[in-house]
């Protein structure tokens, strides 16, 4: 059987489903996706992998739907009725589902226009590098988002190039502006 523990690249899981409010079950889908723009990993990650802050494992991305139950178990061939009372759970696990016959993949975009929560609470909701690293900042140092929508079909991925941490960005701009002092003094 197919877990989150055991996916492979580019295959996707349908997780399990939870009630929620509004009579509405929450869909939890897996994947695991290739970033192209990921940096060659180090030796460092390599030589401490016993370690979890130096991970580069490539773990699963996931996207969380609320569905009707009706329509999800028609489309989906899935049986919600177990799931009576909120906050009810049930596991899934299948295994590259398919919506009229197309495979759904997870989608990616990176974004800079974070929702107001999402920029009200950019310490917990701007991408990092892993939990506790640096926040990854554009090239302009702008905080970016990452939305996770699930989609019939092929994904189109979108991922910021050129990216920096924020301690490195801290850094160069503290360069310039010594920079730009030292010019202006001399």
């Amino acid at each position: 059987m197919k877990t989150i523990e055991n996916l492979e690249q580019g295959e996707m899981l349908l997780v399990s489903a939870r009630k929620v409010n509004g009579g509405k079950v929450q869909l939890t889908f897996a994947q695991k996706i290739k970033n192209p723009n990921v940096r060659p990993q180090s030796i460092v990650g390599a030589l401490n992998a016993s370690d979890d802050r130096f991970s580069q494992s490539g773990g699963p991305r996931y996207a969380w739907i609320a569905v009707e139950p009706k329509d999800a178990s028609e489309a989906l061939g899935l049986d919600f009725s177990s799931l009576k009372e909120i906050g009810d759970e049930m596991d899934i696990n299948k295994l590259n589902p398919t919506l009229n016959g197309e495979s759904l993949s997870i989608q990616i975009t990176e974004t800079t226009d974070g929702t107001d929560y999402e920029v009200a609470n950019y310490e917990d909701r701007a991408k990092k590098a892993g939990p506790q690293g640096d926040f990854i900042l554009t090239d302009k140092g702008e905080y970016i988002y990452v939305h996770s929508t699930v989609i019939a079909g092929e994904a189109d991925h979108f991922f910021y190039t050129n990216t920096v941490r924020s301690s490195q960005y801290a850094s160069s701009q503290s360069a310039s502006e010594d920079a730009i002092a030292d010019a202006l003094e001399g």
